[in-house]
Formats: C-alpha cells, sequence, structure tokens
C-alpha cells in the first residue's frame, strides 16, 4: 500500500473512531445485554415467561376492565404484544360515536406516555396479562427498556434540541454512520496484513503491544458482526431520514400512508355505521382461530376498528416461529357483524420481497433468532466490539504519548482518553449495582432507574477523571464490577427465593439465564484482576501518569519511552 493511501486510511479511522468511541461503547454496551431484553424484564418482576403461555392472555377481561372504566364503543384499540407474550402496550383512542359521552380531563387532556398527548378521551398503558395488572410507561418500566433504549440513545431525546427529528436517535444515526467509516478504513488499513494480524496475539508482552493485538486480532473477528449492526443500525436509526424524500415524492407528503405501504402500522379506516351490535364481541376466540391458523404464530399486533359497532373490525398481524419460516408476516381482518374473514395473508405461504428485508434487518440486529446459542454468541461478539473501542482508545493515547509532541497536546489528548476511559469502564459496575438495586426494591419504576443508573455513573466517572490515572481506573472499575456482578445471583435468591439451581429445575429459564450471565461475567472479571496483579508484581511498581505540564526527559539510546498504560 502506498503511503498516501495509508494516510488517508489511517487517519479517517483514527478521527472517526475517537470522536464517536465513548457513544460507541454506550451502544456496544448496552446493546449487547439488550438481547436478553426479556429475560432481563422477566428477572426484574420474578416471572417467568415460560411459565404462561400466549394462550393464558384474557384480551376479555381487559376489555371488560376498560369498558367499565371508558365507554369503548365507536373507539379504535390497539395492543402491542410483546415478544414473551406476557406484556403488551394498550393504546385506546377516542371514540367516534359522537353520542358517548367524552370524560374531561382538562384542557388538553392526559399524557400518553411516549405517544404524546391526547384529547382527555384516550388511553395508553402497559398491561401485564400474567398479573392482570395495568400501568403506566413509567411505572411498568424495567431494566430490560432502559438498557434497550439505551442502547439507541433514546434518553438523550429528553434534551430540549428541536431540530425536526428526536434529538438522541439522530445521534446515535450519525454514530452508527460513523461507525462505518471507522470499519471499512480500519480494514483497508490492515488488508495488506490481515492474516498475520489476524493470527499475531502476544498475551504475555507489555500492555502497550497486548492493545495493539487485541485491537487488531478482536477488530478482524468481529468486522463481520460489526459491520452487520452498523449497517442495519443505520437503517432501523435513519429511516426517518431515507423515508421522507419518498413519503414527498410519491405520497404528496403523506409519511403515516408510507408507513402504512411498508407495514409499520395499520391506518385503514372504516365508516362509523352508528348500529351497535346486538352482543358483546369477545376477542379471545378469534385469536384462538388465529393460533389454530397457523400453528406456532405469534400475536405481534392487535387492531380493534369502531369497537361495538356493525362497521367493527378485528385485524391480528402474527409472525411465526423462526423454525416455520424466517421471513414470514401474517395479517388477517375479522369482520364481526358478519362473522367472515375480510382479507388474510399467511404468515407461512405468503411471503413478499418487503417481508423478506424487513426480517433479515430486524432478526439479524435484534438477534431474535437461533434462541440461546444465538443470543449468547451475539452478546460475547458486542463485548468484543466493547475491547475493540477501549484498545483503540488506548493505542490513539500512546501514539501521541510522544516527546516530539508539544506538552499542551500531550496534556489534552491525556484528558480525552481520560475522560473517555472513565465514562466508559463504569458502566459495568453501574449496570450491575442498578440490577441489585432493582432487585432489592420490587417498586423500581423509571424514575428509580434512571437516578440510580444515572447519577452513580456520574458520580464514578468524574471520580476517576479526577483521579488521572487510566491503569487505576481499568483494575479498580473491573474488580467492582466483577465483585458486583457475583453478589447479583446471590441478591437475587436471598430475596425472591430464586436460587438458580430453582429456576433451572423449575424451567424458568429466563430468570435463571440472567443469573448465570452475571456469575460468568463475575467470574471472568476476577480471573481479569487475577492475571492483572499478576503481572503487576512481575513488571514492578507503577510509574506515574503523564505529567500535566512539564516537558518530557530526554532519554538515553538505551532507555525505551514508556506511557501511562504500559502496565495494568
Amino acid at each position: 500500500m502506498n503511503i498516501r493511501n495509508y494516510n488517508i486510511y489511517f487517519n479517517t479511522h483514527t478521527i472517526s473512531g475517537i470522536i464517536i468511541c465513548a457513544l460507541l461503547y454506550v451502544i456496544f454496551f448496552a446493546g449487547s445485554f439488550s438481547f436478553f431484553r426479556d429475560e432481563i424484564s422477566a428477572w426484574q418482576k420474578n416471572r417467568s415467561a415460560y411459565a404462561h403461555p400466549a394462550s393464558a392472555n384474557d384480551y376479555d377481561y381487559l376489555l371488560d376492565s376498560l369498558h367499565a372504566a371508558h365507554n369503548l364503543l365507536g373507539r379504535d384499540i390497539t395492543f402491542y404484544v410483546q415478544d414473551n407474550n406476557v406484556q403488551a402496550y394498550v393504546n385506546m383512542g377516542p371514540s367516534q360515536d359522537t353520542t358517548v359521552k367524552k370524560k374531561s380531563t382538562g384542557e388538553d387532556g392526559p399524557r400518553r406516555g411516549r405517544r404524546g398527548r391526547g384529547n382527555g378521551d384516550s388511553a395508553y398503558f402497559q398491561y401485564d396479562f400474567k398479573q392482570n395488572k395495568a400501568g403506566s410507561y413509567a411505572e411498568s418500566y424495567d431494566m430490560g427498556e432502559f438498557l434497550y433504549r439505551l442502547h439507541f440513545l433514546a434518553q438523550l431525546n429528553q434534551v430540549p434540541i428541536r431540530i425536526g427529528t428526536p434529538f438522541g436517535y439522530l445521534v446515535a444515526g450519525i454514530v452508527s454512520f460513523l461507525f462505518l467509516f471507522a470499519l471499512i478504513t480500519g480494514l483497508l488499513l490492515h488488508w495488506d496484513k490481515i492474516v498475520s494480524n489476524f493470527f499475531t496475539f502476544r498475551p504475555w508482552s507489555k500492555w502497550k503491544t497486548i492493545w495493539t493485538d487485541m485491537h487488531t486480532a478482536l477488530g478482524v473477528i468481529g468486522f463481520p458482526f460489526q459491520l452487520m449492526y452498523a449497517v442495519t443500525g443505520v437503517i432501523l436509526i435513519v429511516n426517518t431520514a431515507l423515508v421522507l424524500p419518498f413519503s414527498k415524492l410519491l405520497y404528496d407528503g403523506n409519511s403515516e400512508e408510507l408507513y402504512t405501504a411498508i407495514g409499520y402500522n395499520d391506518a385503514s379506516t372504516y365508516e362509523y355505521a352508528y348500529q351497535p351490535l346486538g352482543e358483546r364481541v369477545a376477542l379471545n376466540p378469534y385469536l384462538q382461530q388465529v393460533s389454530e391458523r397457523w400453528p406456532g404464530s405469534h400475536a405481534s399486533r392487535i387492531y380493534i376498528k369502531n369497537y361495538g359497532d356493525q362497521s367493527m373490525h378485528i385485524t391480528v398481524e402474527a409472525t411465526p416461529s423462526v423454525e416455520t419460516n424466517f421471513a414470514g408476516a401474517g395479517k388477517i381482518t375479522f369482520h364481526p357483524a358478519s362473522h367472515s374473514i375480510t382479507t388474510e395473508k399467511s404468515p407461512t405461504v405468503s411471503v413478499t420481497y418487503l417481508d423478506r428485508v424487513k426480517a433479515l434487518i430486524y432478526r439479524l440486529h435484534f438477534g431474535d433468532f437461533g434462541g440461546y446459542p444465538v443470543k449468547t454468541t451475539f452478546f460475547v461478539l458486542g463485548i468484543m466490539g466493547c475491547l475493540v473501542i477501549i484498545s483503540g482508545i488506548l493505542i490513539w493515547l500512546v501514539a501521541r504519548d510522544k516527546k516530539n509532541i508539544p506538552a499542551h497536546k500531550r496534556k489534552f489528548n491525556f484528558w480525552a482518553a481520560n475522560v473517555f476511559v472513565a465514562i466508559c469502564l463504569t458502566m459495568l459496575p453501574v449496570t450491575a449495582l442498578t440490577f441489585i438495586a432493582i432487585k432489592l426494591n420490587p417498586a423500581a419504576d423509571q424514575t428509580f432507574i434512571y437516578r440510580i443508573y444515572f447519577y452513580s455513573w456520574l458520580a464514578s466517572s468524574c471520580l476517576y477523571v479526577a483521579r488521572r490515572n487510566l491503569r487505576t481506573t481499568n483494575k479498580e472499575t473491573l474488580a467492582l464490577g466483577a465483585l458486583l456482578s457475583l453478589c447479583i445471583p446471590l441478591v437475587n435468591g436471598i430475596k425472591t427465593g430464586h436460587w438458580m439451581w430453582q429456576t433451572y429445575r423449575t424451567g424458568a429459564l429466563d430468570i435463571f439465564v440472567v443469573d448465570l450471565l452475571w456469575l460468568v461475567i463475575g467470574i471472568v472479571g476476577v480471573i481479569a484482576v487475577l492475571r492483572i496483579r499478576a503481572n503487576e508484581r512481575k513488571v514492578g511498581p507503577e510509574k506515574p501518569v503523564i505529567p500535566a505540564t512539564r516537558e518530557v526527559a530526554p532519554i538515553t539510546p538505551l532507555e525505551e519511552p514508556r506511557s501511562a498504560i504500559d502496565h495494568p
């Protein structure tokens, strides 16, 4: 490779990587745990989805309860069923029947969770079918939802920056896009020696060599996985920017119509007849029909249009099991007044090009195929991505820790790396601490999780930034994270009685998997800490960190330049 191309690839890779490194670490770390989102939710709430089949969900009980509190006549009701089949988000719209008295709740009406404001006659909440309990989005918030939303920086949407799109999603999209540049230029940078670099790893050398080998070897191993996530992440996060031009060109600016065309919602409407049905419509029998027609399918969304009227329609969207069809998507619409089916699209037979594209993107990104082997593999590859990011930061610092670089630049480089490393490495102990806190507090909601996680993250990050010692940050966060990780299964067993051997024996695999995951993380962390201490004893005492302003003393020809991270 000629020197000009090498410099272009090197500078592009370095600049794009260092700009996004901290946010990218957050995305990879939280995203890795998001593969076990449903398991974490079950672990926190002490209810296993394996002990509650989808057929046990009583939608009629929920509708009757809603009808007692709100007159459902003429309303549109949507159920967004979660993958664990235990929970569903319920969106209840206002009645189209003008004879129904609206519930007055003020000028603008109550808040409807994430969907914004209603007109005072709407509702949006989460419902737990196992406990037959409804709660607002904030009340039903759990750690699985928190980590899932953190992995695309949804919490940054609260930043009061109005740019026509949620701020957090925009930042996550930009990070994913720059990540593509870092990946491609990194591959081109090592292309000539990709085979030799792949097989080169010297774990017993000095730490500067270990970081370099780790960055290169793990980067090459995880390149296909990381490239897949960069591409699918850009598509999922920045779909607004991709969709809007087509909505203006083909749908006269009606983005809702476009989203309906590509299968993201059901905007079908039916003229209200003002003719009530003579009998109560039960939803459970229709869902039973769907399960009999499409065995093994999972109802993902249920739409009820014009409830209780002659024009009432029930639409069920279902996805088949991966073993049956990887890319299927079914949709069936019932007309209760005539006891007929108006439309039907089988999830196992009628598979369109759009279904295949959507399934490929979603399943690859969320890893919801192949069960726990795939989830575990994706989790390990995601954590490997975190190691690549950290090693890249340290390599960047070492490359600029030279005596020919002015002191003020060396000081800036060190502080940048110091801040990045502190923010990234404290995520492990903070996440483990939050898991313990939510288990000790069964009433943990969105506010509680936010306070525990973000305040402890801020405090620990500031502490290690102020200490200005990268090796101390690495050692202590790893040791603390390992200790707290080992405590999580113990706290769960003591608090709830769900010890690992009991959850495994009773078939509550989702709860068992979370305890096992943290147990393995703790054991690996302890081994890593012991390895670092053994290396310290062998190498000798720790050298001081980079001086703040002093010039570096001259080095004799027999000495080798040493950086702040040569040793653990």
